[in-house]
């Protein structure tokens, strides 16, 4: 079960195993998707029809009846939930002979939840992985079979942190769920409750930049938003086109070396115009954004963003609205 890119790398793992014979695949419904509003499936059934798996379900609700008749129709000896999107109730939780496993991209029990990846990213851990876990009725609180790690690097981005674990993520549930068939698995580990944290739902609004935050905070959230929700501001009122927000999208940035007279500008304040892009005051320092995506417009680097906006040091701000 699953329906993320995610998901589709973890059922990748899983049929390449030898041992496993995957019967059947639950996914999310095909969503409306483009200008055009076509209905298409989600990275894990697209990844699924592609490999010939005809055997496929996409319940809106996949603890009724139907879905449960179709399910068991399949036998299977376990399910595996890899980024599904909805709960699964006790009798779908009870059907397998093995239960239910789930993969989930963190050190559980920190960042249970829907954005473990984002969560850790934009906390400065160093350190995550994933935890492969057997599910019960709560939130990401089983019992842990399985953890792999993996390191944290000072330019990941959320996007590339999530790809890496994607594959980490596959290859230790392929590597539990063979060890579970041949009772070859050590005990499972209980969570500690005391120690467990949580990583909301993201939603687009998330991805507002407050400039007077720390540096080294907006930072962090510009990686970790990237590729989605992604980490915006706005335009000062004079420089917005009719019909436009001022709605800039912040790819990438850097710390940026402070010089003297900055420490007293207001957080937002545009310092100086680089050839490398605009730098902006924070709430202890500057930072030097070097790509920007401009409302209705193309990617572009922070030069060229620039040289079609004139934005004058210590009198422009950018804006949280």
């Amino acid at each position: 079960m699953g329906s993320s890119g995610a998901s589709a790398t973890c059922l990748r793992a899983l049929l390449r195993e030898s041992k496993l014979d995957v019967v059947g695949v639950v996914t999310q419904p095909d969503r409306p998707v483009g200008r055009g509003k076509a209905l298409t499936p989600c990275p894990c059934a697209r990844f699924a029809e592609e490999r010939g798996i005809t055997e496929i379900i996409k319940p809106v609700n996949v603890n009724c009846e139907e879905s449960l008749a179709q399910i068991r129709a399949w036998r299977p000896d376990v399910i595996a939930v890899v980024a599904f999107g909805q709960f699964l109730k006790k009798p779908l939780l009870e059907l397998p002979l093995f239960g239910c496993i789930n993969c989930h991209f963190s050190l559980l029990p920190k960042y249970r939840g829907a954005s473990p990846v984002v969560a850790a990213l934009a906390a400065g851990d160093r350190l995550t992985g994933v935890s492969v876990m057997k599910m019960g009725e709560g939130m990401d609180d089983g019992p842990i079979l399985k953890q792999s790690y993996e390191p944290i690097y000072s330019d990941v981005t959320g996007g590339e942190l999530m790809d890496c674990l994607s594959i980490c993520g596959g290859v230790a549930l392929a590597s539990t769920l063979v060890k579970l068939g041949s009772n070859q698995l050590p005990p499972p580990v209980a969570q500690d409750e005391n120690e467990a944290t949580y990583a909301h739902k993201l939603k687009k609004t998330d991805g507002l930049i407050d400039w007077d935050e720390p540096t080294i905070v907006i930072e962090r959230k510009i990686r970790a938003y990237y590729p989605w929700p992604g980490c915006y501001t706005f335009l000062p009122e004079r420089m917005r086109r009719k019909g436009s927000t001022g709605r800039v999208v912040v790819l990438r940035s850097s710390f940026a070396k402070m010089k003297d007279g900055w420490g007293f500008a207001p957080p937002g304040m545009v310092l100086a115009v680089t050839k490398e892009g605009p730098v902006v005051k924070t709430h202890d320092t500057a930072l030097l954004l070097r790509e920007l995506k401009p409302e209705g417009g193309a990617a572009m680097d922070g030069g060229a963003f620039l040289r079609g906006r004139q934005l004058v040091p210590f009198e422009d701000r950018l804006l949280k609205e």
